[in-house]
């Protein structure tokens, strides 16, 4: 197992705290001079870091609170997209379809697992997307490179290492871009009880025995009221779900109807509902680590160095996470916090200067 060096202690630390772009010159200035920059770029060189590492950091902070009432206890999976227009392309660094844009970036797609248990979120397994298998497009005979596994199969393998890692959980929360049956199967098999919302155009048979040959139909058609539950079954999937329409609200208007389908059939509709809220989580983290980490502030362009940078960012988020447990601050307020401390010395700084300054320009 690689283990962390001092250098990538310092390094988290300064993605936390700085507020531009992450630089082994800025972190060796931060320093002082007392590390060289070639000797931080030679750490992010030195070794591959990742999930694995990951968990071996998280693992303790787990430990403390696995031991609590697992209802409260969720696996939560989503990917994000880090737009990099300006780096030069390498396995990591591709087009992928962004779904907020309708199109496609260029950039870095991460799969992330968070664990979320009562307050405190921690992501315990990540895989950056490798696209390093050249294939020729069908439609405009162009080269374009694809993974070797599918989000879907590693999110299975991810799933299979966490229970491996001895985590604790209720549910396995995702979106419906990963309610594949294939994946359902998967986590039934495992005994992981799971809750994703399906697509309305997915074919469905009501009642507790399997359906026949042709008995499907779209959920679209089903009539059922909000937040009633069901017994189906789900074309391609071998065994009974309990099914949950939510009617979500703007105000007055209807903003959404979503089909939350689970394994666990004992569930009420409130249990998975409210259960399925948590996936937000993720969400957070995603948010929190571009914002508050230095994610996509690293102007590396080797793969090993990017890949040790996105580690170290995971890495800088975790630290923040524990810090809000202590302080019961959010990771802006800490972020806000730190940055009101740098302006300050920074204004002292120019105070001291201004005594410099020509006469004229005191009196302005």
């Amino acid at each position: 197992m690689t283990k962390l060096l001092p250098l990538h202690d310092l390094y988290s630390d300064y993605l936390i705290v700085n507020q531009g772009a992450a630089t082994a010159v800025g972190l060796s200035a931060m320093l002082e001079g007392q590390v060289s920059h070639d000797a931080i770029t030679r750490c992010l060189h030195q070794d591959d870091y990742g999930s694995a590492q990951l968990w071996q950091v998280v693992k303790p902070l787990i430990r403390e609170i696995d031991q609590k009432d697992t209802n409260d206890a969720f696996l939560i999976f989503d990917d994000t997209l880090d737009e990099r227009p300006c780096l030069q392309t390498n396995p990591i660094v591709r087009y992928h379809y962004d779904h907020c844009q309708g199109r496609s970036v260029q950039g870095i797609n991460q799969l992330n697992a968070l664990y979320h248990c009562q307050s405190v979120s921690l992501p315990v397994a990540y895989e950056v997307i490798h696209k390093d298998r050249p294939v020729v497009d069908a439609k405009t005979g162009k080269i374009r490179y694809v993974s070797k596994y599918s989000k879907h199969q590693l999110l299975r393998q991810m799933v299979r290492q966490c229970l491996t890692n001895g985590l604790i959980f209720k549910y396995v929360l995702a979106d419906k871009w990963y309610a594949c049956a294939d994946t359902f199967a998967c986590l039934h098999q495992l005994e992981c009880q799971f809750i994703m919302p399906i697509k309305a155009n997915r074919l469905i048979s009501v009642g507790p025995q399997p359906p026949a040959v042709g008995e499907h139909r779209p959920i679209s058609e089903l009539v059922i009221e909000p937040y009633q539950t069901l017994v189906v079954w789900l074309k391609g999937v071998d065994f009974p779900l309990t099914l949950v329409k939510q009617v979500l609200k703007d105000g007055d208007s209807t903003s959404e109807v979503r089909y939350l389908v689970s394994n666990d059939l004992r569930a009420d509709a409130h249990t998975l509902s409210t259960a399925y809220g948590h996936r937000w989580q993720v969400e957070q983290l995603h948010k929190s680590t571009k914002s508050n980490t230095g994610y996509g502030q690293s102007p590396a362009h080797r793969l090993r160095s990017q890949k040790t940078h996105i580690f170290l960012a995971m890495l800088a988020y975790v630290k923040l996470e524990s810090v809000k447990l202590a302080t019961h601050q959010n990771h802006f307020a800490l972020k806000k916090l730190l940055a009101l401390d740098a302006l300050k010395v920074a204004y002292r700084r120019w105070q001291d200067m201004k005594t410099m300054l020509s006469p004229s320009l005191k009196a302005a």
